[in-house]
């Protein structure tokens, strides 16, 4: 069954990146979604109106991805969090950013795949995504490591805020935007920050490349708007009025993000950040102990 499965697997995941080239090359020739109108018809979010927010209560999941929280927290899934089918959640994320069909069905048969579930008959809890070393991972930019913070729905404050403190671009009206070369910059400094104080740090090359990708999304379906993106990751809320950056007809494809992942993977530098990080660590080591 393990071969069987394998060989299916490949089989899927062949039909898609097949499937997603289509949808590159059809962007290229169709006419881009009119702003005010990427979301479509029919779906939540379309003409910028979100459905009412509601944070998470007690008892509710939530997962260490704002994107999804924030869908919760807006009721475009479930909004406890629980019991989530997998076929439900791209036609989810297409509407509300987006993505790629392809790039959709190939995240949620992942994630079916990471927890050993079935994607066409199985639920979720969205507390299950936030497996170590599965979608989660060390050197969130929201989030501290899970060997420091178990709970991977927690927002950390400082991380956030320091990644906005990166933005070096302006937009027309002169609002900060995270471009390319920012977003290098904080990967490097936080894998090294992530490497000098967790004793239990793990960053693979698939982690790293994964952690890339989820980076890339800043500048492409945010636009780097460091004000859109205060309220989406500290609040996990869609600001009133916004709709993604990403306007072609068939949404952000694997292969479009890619090369965003690209050039900011081409740019980072964790060994510029290692001594100033390893020094914060033993600092911060020696001032805990003699508190002690």
């Amino acid at each position: 069954m393990k071969i069987f499965s394998s060989i299916s697997n490949a089989c899927y995941d062949t039909s898609i990146l097949a499937w997603d080239v289509l949808l590159t090359f059809g962007n290229l020739v169709r006419f881009s979604r009119p702003v005010g109108k990427v979301t479509p018809e029919g779906h939540p979010g379309y003409g910028g109106y979100w459905p009412e927010f509601r944070p998470p209560q007690e008892g509710d999941s939530r997962s260490c991805c704002p994107g999804l929280n924030a869908m919760a927290n807006h009721g475009i899934i479930s909004r406890s969090g629980k019991g989530i089918k997998f076929t439900d959640v791209p036609e989810c994320i297409h509407s509300t950013f987006n993505f790629s069909p392809s790039f959709c069905y190939h995240v949620c048969h992942y994630a079916a795949r990471t927890l050993d579930k079935s994607y066409g008959r199985d639920t979720f809890d969205l507390e299950e995504i936030s497996l170590h070393n599965g979608i989660e991972h060390d050197a969130s930019l929201t989030r501290l490591d899970t060997a420091l913070q178990p709970n991977q729905a927690v927002t950390h404050p400082a991380y956030v805020e320091e990644l906005f403190s990166f933005a070096t671009g302006k937009d027309a009206a002169g609002n900060p935007l995270l471009i390319n070369k920012d977003l290098s910059r904080i990967l490097g400094k936080r894998r090294a920050e992530s490497k000098a104080t967790n004793k239990d740090y793990s960053l693979g090359l698939f982690h790293r490349l994964f952690s890339t990708a989820n980076t890339s999304t800043i500048p492409t379906i945010f636009g780097g708007r460091v004000d859109d993106l205060r309220v989406i990751f500290s609040e996990e809320r869609l600001p009133e009025g916004w709709e993604s950056r990403v306007r072609k007809p068939y949404g952000l494809t694997i292969f479009t993000l890619n090369i965003t992942t690209l050039l900011v993977g081409l740019g980072i530098r964790e060994a510029d950040w290692a001594d100033d990080a390893k020094r914060a660590a033993d600092a911060a080591r020696n001032a805990t102990e003699e508190d002690a």
